[in-house]
């Protein structure tokens, strides 16, 4: 009886052919490594190109990062939280965000995979007949997987560098909403000091009033409207404080604070209205070249196409395979030979899964170009908003604001002539504080306009699951043995 081959060699084959396939098969997976930065570097390009380049992402896959990441967010929460300051802090310590950045690593494991090699499959059988005993060892290789592994990488490769498009995504996605949560949380602060002194004026009103109701100076009237207006100011301050809490709290959730995180200070004060507005008259040519989503179109198109050439590829032979054979007898002489695979095609001859692929790639060209349609008329519409809120929060601050201020001066005059009365005074003040609560609402406006103008230059891709009809068809089954 003999003994098996050794291990590493090929029965039946010439060794000259052994090591040809051997190191072809090294140089294809010579390509198939991870990177040492998992693909972030890209979306932190991305993100620079978007948000500045002081802007600082920070992928935790490591203790150590953690460790960093957490004493920048102590030194954040060290001083009043600026919008800049609540955006850094947000994409440093957000776990969702963190939890996003693993799909890269995910998709990058996908990509190294697609790039090796099929791994030779290798099988023994005995039998034995009276007294005669027959070995057989096979050893086969997948040469379809093999032949297919290019296109397969390519695949990979771009839906490798849609998972960037996505983090990056995710990242402008979080900056922006934290900015709008940043500004109605400091608005909400800003107009619940303005309101309790709303309802300290009403408070003061209808004390008066119930005094000099008491002794014959008010009737009922008056004094009805008086404690009607103090039980209206004491609505208004009571929304006004739950509007705070739930701004705060939403905020709170973007940072990913919590504990004593959650003490964070605020500024106590909107940034002001910048002098001018931008101009940008080019904004559909900017939407066209800038938007993730019509850049995430782009690659599925790219996508769907080496699907498509992928299945063509595969199309008549979805199973190949090699084989060779070495068998032995106890009693006669050794059998050596090779042995090839193929699915015949007879019955599927790959058109169906064709015609879907095809079918699949017009989908994508045609949502392709719908996204570019709405991201023209995302753009323009995000940029009125932006404009008109401009000049809202400009007539506030310079008109009605001022003209209040100066009403007020005026009946302060005329009530220390003695011409008016407290209560006209009072009313009069409690308008003056409802105009300077609208000009918070309208710098609010504005600033959060800026934030969807900047995000719809940003665009949002599609988070769906890419489907890949074609690969199903252009991964070849083993055979077995």
């Amino acid at each position: 009886m003999n003994t098996l081959p050794k291990a590493g060699r090929c029965a039946g084959r010439p060794r000259s052919r052994c090591m040809a396939l051997a190191l072809a098969a090294i140089a294809v997976s010579g390509c198939a490594s991870f990177s040492p930065d998992g693909g972030f570097g890209a979306v932190q390009k991305t993100a620079s190109e978007h948000l500045g380049p002081q802007v600082q992402l920070d992928w935790a896959r490591k203790a150590e990062d953690r460790e960093r990441i957490e004493q920048r967010v102590a030194e954040l929460l060290s001083r009043p939280l600026a919008m800049d300051d609540a955006v850094q802090l947000a994409l440093l310590n957000n776990r969702g965000l963190q939890a996003a950045y693993a799909e890269l690593g995910i998709a990058e494991a996908d990509l190294v995979q697609a790039g090796l090699p099929p791994n030779p499959g290798f099988s023994f059988a005995r039998f034995s007949s009276g007294g005669e005993v027959e070995l057989e060892r096979w050893v086969f290789y997948n040469l379809a997987a093999l032949l297919a592994m290019p296109l397969r990488l390519q695949v990979e490769q771009s839906r490798f560098a849609q998972a960037q498009t996505v983090a990056a995504m995710n990242v402008l996605m979080l900056a922006a909403d934290t900015r709008k949560a940043w500004v109605d949380a400091v608005a909400a602060q800003e107009s619940l000091r303005y309101q309790r002194q709303v309802m300290q004026a009403a408070e003061a009103s209808a004390e008066l009033a119930r005094r000099m109701a008491q002794v014959g100076n008010f009737n009922k009237l008056q004094q009805a409207r008086e404690q009607s207006f103090y039980a209206d100011a004491a609505m208004g301050l009571a929304r006004a404080e739950q509007a705070q809490r739930a701004t705060r709290e939403r905020l709170a959730r973007l940072l990913g604070v919590w504990g004593a995180g959650t003490e964070f200070r605020l500024p106590e004060r909107l940034p002001d209205l910048p002098a001018q507005p931008r101009d940008l008259p080019d904004i559909e040519r900017l939407a066209i070249e800038q938007r993730l989503d019509v850049r995430d179109a782009r690659l599925r198109i790219e996508q769907t196409a080496r699907n498509l050439g992928l299945t063509k590829a595969v199309r008549f032979v979805s199973v190949l395979e090699v084989g060779g054979k070495y068998s032995s007898f106890n009693n006669g002489p050794r059998e050596t030979g090779w042995e090839i695979g193929l699915q015949v095609p007879i019955f599927d001859w790959g058109s169906a899964r064709v015609a879907k692929a095809e079918t699949v790639y017009l989908q994508a060209v045609d949502r392709a170009a719908e996204t570019a349609i709405n991201a023209r008329s995302e753009v323009r519409e995000a940029y009125g908003a932006y404009r008109s809120a401009w000049d809202i929060a400009r007539h506030q601050r310079d008109e009605i604001v001022p003209l209040r201020s100066r009403i007020a001066e005026e009946n302060l005059l005329r009530y220390n002539g003695m011409l008016i009365g407290v209560f006209e005074l009072l009313a009069d003040a409690r308008a003056q504080i409802a105009s300077v609560n609208g000009a918070i609402g309208a710098l609010r406006d504005f600033w959060i306009a800026q934030a969807d103008l900047d995000m719809a230059l940003v665009g949002k891709p599609n988070f769906t699951a890419r489907a890949a009809p074609a690969m199903a068809a252009a991964e070849p089954a083993g055979a077995g043995h």
